[in-house]
């Protein structure tokens, strides 16, 4: 974190000396009300004494290209809409089901459950924690006409502030670079929940010539980090009786201040394909056949780390006098080579063999009575992929498949879609998404100088198995309409152990007792989201719910049966059309369910029947505004608190929610 100023005067530096070679485009280099940069270049030279014309280049919005992991290409966009609303935020994402924490960079509790088809492998664990850690999925790739910077700022709680910054340029057609930087600190108003992070990222993309040879890759460095409390010690008498002594939140009276947890890693990605035979080409260029192989490389090491400088009763009895300091080591290599057949009719087919070495380790053995603890589980994985994707008219396929050969971390997935273009405004689609594989290894093996955190259950856990069917469709009419229904077995969790007592949970002692635990019955959870925006004029009402049911044994999967968002705003242009405004309000509200607890040695959250949470509004106004490639947000956070005396919110049982706050940053885009 010393060096956040440093490398934040550094891209400024670059910026202004990228906006100082081309200041935003005058009358005769426009940019359209919707962001698009038109640069119409004459350009001479000369010849034999002669001035001779080049041909003009018009550069628009659609050259600054952003292409993700599956190689699907967007444009830079650089217009104000609502969507950008929801996504600015430290997580750069709409966290409509999710709930944050009252500091921006600490966790965030879930509103729904989902399945992310990338993660395959069990990972370290740390999931709080490990939120805002960019996977191999996350980062992107570009090919930009000329120099692209952009910057996002945005303040925090208290002394600090949080900035991405990135630059990315091409030297030629065929090579891109980029750089990206996003650092985090926030003080936070309780007295002791500071959170800091570091994100580097570097990319690059290169395609030959003749384009027979393409390769990308990345480095990613991160360290996110962030103080410990265990939550509010009296929150009866000192957050939800509003006193007015302490509406300062930095009186009130926390479990323990001693303590600390982060994640760390460092990840080198590389991708390339050699075309075996040069790419067909036939009477309107466009490609025929290609045979290819390639390869895909990851190398990537990771721990999480809690550290106390001395025990707590709220966490239990400890194994040493010592400080704590509990870690976590993963250490992974991906290897996959494939076989790739394209054609413009019979579609993209890629199949071809996988091997996964990981090494998931402690500093040393821990004895117990019921028997000795490893400190490592490692081994190697070797699979089958496969993928399929087409599209014929307006119908589109694609699929993905993966199957265990060898190993016992895994077993198999498939993630299948079919959807189909009705016309350019209705499009239906469905999906089926099958996976099996062990939980992640935190749950497997733990060590921790606490005593109650030392646990091997790899012999003892069998496969989640998870059977999601999708159902939905996408329409500018009707609206947007998503149907999950998921069957669930072997669900993992942490929760609390049945030998809890009474006297333990009035003392706060309940994180003392988090252990991991897999249900032995089959969970049917079925969640429906539906979203549409009603627009009349410069007026508009953005609708999204979700509705979700949860049938199961056990209550060990607990998620709000309502989730709704609405928000309605104003949007015109203003002073001659020189900015383009947009404001209004937004409410957000989930009923009464039994929100997860958040442990915070283990950075997890676990399932609680103790109490319950929810039923209460979240309103925020915001004023957004555009002026050329610059978004500007001031958003006024928890409105309704200024008014509403009820203090009963919470992010997390004994973790309150954020009060009333006001908060602006923007997003800059720049040109060379």
């Amino acid at each position: 974190m010393k060096y956040n100023l440093i490398v934040f005067i550094a891209f400024l530096l670059i910026s202004n000396f990228n906006w100082s070679q081309t200041k935003l485009p005058e009358k005769k280099e426009p940019l359209d009300k919707k962001g698009d940069l038109n640069l119409n270049r004459s350009k001479k030279d000369s010849v034999n004494g002669k001035k001779k014309e080049k041909e003009v280049q018009d550069v628009t919005i659609a050259n600054y290209k952003i292409i993700n992991f599956e190689r699907d290409t967007i444009f830079l966009d650089t217009t104000l809409n609502i969507n950008k609303e929801y996504k600015f935020n430290y997580l750069r994402k709409d966290d409509f089901e999710l709930m944050p924490f009252a500091n921006l960079g600490h966790a965030y509790n879930r509103l729904s459950r989902s399945e992310n088809p990338y993660h395959f492998f069990p990972r370290i664990g740390a999931s709080a924690r490990n939120i805002a850690y960019f996977e191999v999925e996350d980062i992107n790739y570009y090919n930009v006409a000329t120099p692209l910077t952009e910057l996002f700022f945005k303040t925090t709680m208290e002394r600090g502030q949080l900035l991405d910054a990135l630059l990315t340029l091409n030297t030629s057609k065929r090579f891109n670079a980029s750089v990206a930087y996003t650092g985090l600190r926030s003080l936070g108003k309780y007295d002791y929940e500071q959170t800091q992070a570091g994100r580097f990222r570097a990319t690059f993309n290169y395609r030959t010539l003749n384009n027979r040879y393409w390769v990308r890759g990345h480095f990613a460095a991160q360290d996110l980090e962030g103080e410990e409390s265990g939550g509010l010690a009296d929150k009866v008498l000192q957050f939800e009786s509003g006193d007015e002594n302490l509406l300062d939140r930095g009186r009130i009276d926390l479990r323990y201040t001693n303590a600390d947890n982060k994640i760390v890693g460092k990840r080198y990605f590389l991708d390339h394909q050699f075309n075996l035979v040069r790419p067909k080409r036939d009477s309107i260029k466009s490609r025929s056949t290609l045979l290819a192989i390639g390869h895909q490389f990851n190398y990537e090491t990771k721990y999480y780390q809690f550290l106390q400088s001395a025990r707590v009763d709220e966490l239990g009895e400890a194994l040493f006098v010592s400080p704590i300091d509990d870690k976590s080591t993963l250490r992974t290599t991906y290897n996959q080579l494939t076989a790739n057949f394209s054609n413009k009719n019979l579609g993209n087919l890629n199949a071809g063999i996988s091997l996964y070495n990981y090494d998931y380790a402690f500093g040393s053995l821990v004895i117990k009575d019921e028997g000795v603890i490893p400190s490592q589980l490692k081994g190697e994985e070797i699979g089958v992929v496969a993928s399929y994707k087409n599209k014929l008219g307006g119908l589109e396929v694609d699929g993905k498949l993966r199957y265990t050969v060898s190993g016992e971390l895994t077993g198999n997935m498939l993630d299948t879609q079919v959807g189909y273009q009705i016309n350019n405004n209705h499009r239906i689609y469905g999906k089926l998404f099958l996976r099996s594989k062990l939980p992640d290894f935190n749950y497997l093996l733990y060590q921790s100088d606490y005593t109650n955190y030392n646990w091997y259950n790899k012999d003892s856990f069998e496969n989640e198995q998870v059977k999601t069917l999708t159902g939905g469709f996408a329409s500018k009419w009707f609206g947007n309409l998503n149907i999950d229904y998921s069957l669930l077995d072997n669900y993992t969790y942490f929760g609390l152990a049945p030998d809890i007592t009474q006297e333990a949970i009035d003392a706060g002692y309940q994180d003392s007792f988090v252990r991991p635990f897999q249900d032995s019955g089959t969970i049917n959870y079925l969640k429906v989201k539906y979203q549409k925006e009603i627009k009349y004029k410069k007026w508009a009402l953005n609708n999204t719910f979700m509705y979700q049911e949860v049938n199961q044994d056990a209550e060990v999967l607990n998620v709000p049966q309502l989730v709704t968002r609405n928000t309605l705003y104003f949007s015109s242009d203003v002073f001659d059309k020189a900015m383009f405004l947009q404001t209004g309000v937004t409410f957000k509200y989930f009923s009464t369910y039994k929100m997860d607890g958040y442990n915070p040695l283990l950075a997890e959250f676990y399932t609680q029947t103790l109490e319950d949470n929810g039923a209460y509004p979240l309103i925020d106004l915001f004023i957004n505004a555009k002026v050329r490639q610059t978004r500007i947000f001031l958003k006024a956070e928890h409105l309704n608190t200024i008014w509403t005396k009820e203090y009963n919110y919470y992010a997390a049982p004994n973790y309150p929610y954020r009060d009333f706050v006001i908060r602006f940053g923007l997003v800059w885009n720049f040109f060379s």
